[in-house]
């Protein structure tokens, strides 16, 4: 985005070094224990998993607020059936620094017992965050769990990525679950116009920039 100046981490988080902010876009904490509850059973670490990359970046960055981007939970109700070392590990992660929780599609409505505060959009100086994107000038958004295909080597390469223009960036899903939509759908072509917008595509410690049209679809 050419407005501000911003770090975005190959973990798949957001670094805006002015204000000390991090951002993360769809945890889906306690995806796990809501498909359990449906009877289809996934390894029940997620969120440990997504929380213990979390305290990497915090520690590294130190940031004085963390923005998390909506669709932090994978229900309504995955607060409340959160293991105790889950909930405690937020509640350090959170002592020393404001945190933000924006309300996604999975999680509408402020939960209780997990601290921070909750907003539908936040805006600081240029930037609006929120989840769902809207195609706004400034806007940080979620939700489309975005991901890029290339072929490298013979082979297809398909990685969770950063879509950004110099107007509007849409994060990568954070959580350990997730699954990701391809930049080349539809969803994409609507809310950039042209494929004209970059990938920024996760490596083991870097990033890896394509524009969209040279990314295969799929």
């Amino acid at each position: 985005m050419s407005v501000v100046s911003l770090i975005c981490d190959p973990c798949g988080a957001l670094y805006w070094p002015e204000h000390g902010l991090l951002a993360v876009s769809d945890l889906h904490l306690e995806k796990g224990s809501s498909f359990a509850r449906r009877g289809m059973l996934l390894p029940p670490y997620d969120t440990a998993a997504t929380l213990a990359r979390l305290t990497k970046l915090i520690a590294h960055y130190a940031p004085r607020l963390v923005v998390a981007l909506g669709d932090s939970f994978h229900d309504g109700g995955g607060p409340s059936r959160l293991a105790s070392q889950d909930r405690d590990s937020i509640a350090t992660l959170q002592r020393g620094r404001e945190w933000v929780w924006i309300t996604g599609n999975h999680d509408p409505e402020p939960a209780d017992g997990i601290g921070g505060v909750f907003m539908h959009t936040l805006t600081i100086d240029a930037l609006t965050f929120r989840h769902l994107p809207s195609g706004a000038a400034g806007e940080v958004a979620g939700h489309l769990h975005p991901v890029a295909k290339i072929s490298h080597r013979g082979r297809a390469v398909r990685r969770r990525c950063f879509a950004a223009d110099a107007a509007r960036l849409v994060m990568p899903a954070f959580g350990e679950f997730t699954g990701g939509l391809n930049i080349r759908d539809a969803a994409f072509a609507d809310l950039f116009g042209t494929l004209s917008f970059t990938a920024h595509m996760l490596g083991e410690d870097r990033l890896y920039a394509f524009t969209a049209g040279r990314c295969l679809p799929g």
